[in-house]
């Protein structure tokens, strides 16, 4: 991890210029939501007057609101994407090939879906799934891979007038990372969030002994690592070996850090990370200045938080060869 002056020196140096032509840009938006709500504003109170000379209600009270709204949605949309797409080009690109030059950065790509489907992390296949800022390399001796996902399910129902709705569910939102473990598994071993005991105390260490799609539950001896996360494998000798006490120290370290929701997977030769986030990571402020340092050290911490993952769980010290 690059220090915070080296950071800053960076953004004095290399940043600054193009974040001030992007603050232009943003200031351009800024411009055209308030324009936006002033001309609705106007069109409902010129919608007003005109009902109040007609001497009742007419579709004019809508028409020209949400004609001025629509518009300025437009305008609004043209510059957006305008302006998202310089940022990533420009900051977030940049700010990728500071962290390290050899990684390679797509802003509209992200993890295929048959990787998500294959780390066995969230088991329900969805029915929408998109993703962007994909990053792709090698840190150290390790081959690794990110991008944010949001996956979703849907339900559908109908209404008391017969008309179906509907309805998206999240199944995760935020951070999927990918890296060689170095290791080809015979076993399959998940390391989840353990909100059932949380909830339901020895109840719920019943309810994860019940959870047979993922094998058996796993019982460690690290209390504070047993009280954070529920580990299910289908061979508990591989589990422990695998799951050593310095690895269950720094996941614990990890989650601790960063304060998230996290799940693991160890499927094949590879370890899948998920990372809840409820917001996206690497887009750009709209109501708020980009000029100040603060904001980009947020976009550096979270691409650190990804490339991270590999010094934080030690992923380059080969204990192991594949077989």
């Amino acid at each position: 991890m690059k220090t915070t002056e080296e950071l800053r020196r960076f953004y004095d140096t290399v940043l600054r210029e193009d974040l001030q032509a992007l603050e232009d840009k943003r200031k351009r938006l800024v411009n055209t939501c308030i324009i936006t709500f002033v001309a609705v504003v106007v069109a409902g109170l010129a919608g007003l007057a005109i009902m109040g000379a007609m001497g009742g209600p007419g579709p004019v009270v809508f028409i020209f609101p949400v004609f001025a709204l629509v518009i300025g949605g437009v305008i609004y949309g043209v510059q957006h994407k305008d302006y998202a797409r310089d940022f990533k080009e420009w900051i977030i690109a940049r700010l990728v090939e500071f962290v390290d030059k050899s990684l390679v950065y797509s802003p509209h790509s992200c993890i295929a879906q048959s990787d998500y489907m294959a780390s066995k992390i969230f088991r329900q296949r969805p029915d929408r799934y998109t993703g962007d800022d994909h990053v792709n390399g090698r840190i150290g001796a390790t081959q690794m891979q990110f991008s944010e996902l949001h996956s979703e399910y849907k339900t559908t129902s109908r209404d008391s007038k017969g008309h179906t709705q509907t309805h998206w569910h999240t199944i995760f939102k935020g951070l999927f990372f990918i890296a060689d473990f170095n290791k080809h598994f015979t076993c399959e071993l998940f390391v989840l969030p353990d909100t059932a005991e949380k909830l339901f105390g020895r109840f719920g260490q019943k309810l994860q002994s019940l959870n047979v799609c993922r094998g058996q539950l796993v019982k460690l001896e690290d209390p504070e690592f047993e009280r954070r996360f529920v580990v299910y494998a289908d061979d508990q000798i591989q589990a422990r070996y695998i799951l050593s006490t310095s690895l269950m120290q720094r996941i614990t370290s990890f989650q601790t850090r960063h304060g998230r929701p996290v799940h693991m997977s160890f499927v094949g030769s590879r370890i899948y990370v998920a990372i809840s986030c409820r917001q996206a990571l690497f887009e750009p402020r709209v109501f708020s200045t980009l000029l100040d340092f603060a904001a980009i050290e947020e976009y550096y911490n979270d691409l650190d938080l990804a490339v991270g993952i590999v010094e934080d769980l030690n992923l380059n010290t080969r204990i192991w060869m594949k077989s």
